[in-house]
């Protein structure tokens, strides 16, 4: 199945990231365009794909993941300024056949993402 798709995992406490906004862009005329905003569910993941398969096309896009504001409303005492705001992952979708899963792992402290399947 083509298409994109998240979901985040909170390291700090093991459990799904449950409420974490999420901003996605696509590259266009060489800035990106907010698309649409999407909040994780209970289990972390988005209720639906970010980008359908027939939407998707071989380009630039852009995941942000609203990591201060999710530990904020979880009564974490963050810095001010925190150490981790808001996550930018940017990757290129090169094969529309393909599935692009990508996943946020994260903590106050750290962060990290990878291509899943």
């Amino acid at each position: 199945m083509a298409g994109i798709t998240t979901h985040v995992l909170d390291n700090e406490t093991g459990n799904p990231g449950a409420g974490m906004k999420i901003d996605f862009s696509v590259m266009e005329d060489g800035e990106f365009r907010h698309v649409k905003t999407v909040h994780t569910n209970a289990e972390g993941r988005t209720d639906g794909m970010i980008l359908q398969p027939e939407e998707t096309k071989i380009g630039e896009y852009e995941l942000l993941f609203h990591v201060d504001e999710y530990y904020r409303a979880k009564g974490v005492d963050l810095p001010d300024p925190p150490f981790i705001e808001k996550v930018p992952v940017r990757f290129s979708v090169f094969d529309t056949e393909q599935h692009y899963h990508v996943p946020m792992l994260c903590t106050p402290w750290t962060c990290t993402t990878y291509r899943g399947s």
